[in-house]
């Protein structure tokens, strides 16, 4: 297979890219990846790390990734991307592209605020593509020191550029898959932002305790209920901004959902410990079916 080497945008990186190839794209039928960033908390003027984590691969692997991940840059900046032990496969020393352009490469924007990231390799070889689930890349930033007391949303979206140079056609997807012969196949993909939270012990009234929605200390059925009660009726049972942190136990940064109060179930019938969140809906979904 001839490997198509492109340069996106402002990330200087080999790029075997299946949303700007000409080729239509095939669609991996029931496989869906799940991106997700995680969360952090920090005061202002200190420094924070997020992983960005990819799970459900399929067992086929991901020979190609082409994503962004955008911030408020009025309140946060990011100093340096790391990958991690998903993205260090061996292409890294055997693909023979490794030694003019990186197999994981990263572009930070800081005026956009805005993260492109991209992992390619030219090999066939499944092996050396990402395999099983784990971590992505660690960003590190730093918070404004005038940021007080602030939730900056890390949000998952396709990388702004053309579909093809000079198409004046904007990309508009998050682009995962691999290359089978002649066919592009993608796989369909879901993403779980995630969050820094600025200020004194966070946004809200202290420390986060991963499913106390109603801050008692505890995390039990209650929790699960108010949540429900929440949505329910927002006028009358209402989270604090604390509650909420507390009770975005699914796909973390999201928001809460009924999803979240279901997995507090999970707590209450001794099913997992709360000291398991944040899960994915994957997760979720998993625990269900155990």
């Amino acid at each position: 297979m001839k490997a198509k080497k492109i340069v996106i945008g402002a990330v200087s990186a080999a790029m075997l890219s299946l949303s700007v190839c000409s080729l239509a794209p095939v669609f991996a039928a029931g496989e869906t990846v799940q991106i997700s960033v995680g969360k952090a908390e920090v005061k202002a003027g200190e420094t924070f790390s997020v992983d960005v984590s990819l799970s459900n691969v399929p067992s086929t692997g991901i020979q190609n990734c082409d994503f962004t991940v955008k911030y408020d840059s009025s309140l946060v900046s990011i100093d340096s991307v790391k990958a991690g032990a998903l993205a260090n496969t061996a292409a890294v020393k055997d693909d023979p592209s490794a030694s003019m352009l990186p197999i994981f490469d990263s572009s930070i924007d800081k005026e956009n605020g805005t993260v492109n990231l991209v992992w390619t390799t030219s090999l066939d070889d499944s092996s050396y593509w990402m395999n099983g689930d784990g971590i992505f890349c660690t960003i590190t930033g730093t918070a404004s020191k005038d940021a007080g007391s602030a939730t900056v949303p890390f949000e998952i979206v396709p990388t702004s550029r053309d579909t093809l140079t000079g198409s004046n056609v904007t990309n508009d997807v998050i682009s995962i898959g691999y290359f089978e012969g002649k066919n592009v196949v993608r796989y369909t993909v879901e993403t779980s932002n995630g969050s820094v939270v600025i200020g004194e012990g966070g946004s809200g009234s202290g420390n986060t305790n991963m499913g106390d929605a109603d801050e008692d200390g505890e995390v039990n059925i209650n929790d699960a209920v108010f949540i429900m009660q929440s949505i329910a009726n927002p006028d009358k049972y209402k989270l604090t901004e604390q509650g909420k942190l507390n009770a975005d136990v699914v796909d973390n940064g999201g928001g809460v959902t009924n999803s979240d109060a279901l997995a507090i179930q999970y707590v209450e019938s001794k099913t997992i410990t709360n000291a398991a969140f944040p899960i994915t809906s994957a997760e979720l979904d998993a625990l269900g079916a155990e």
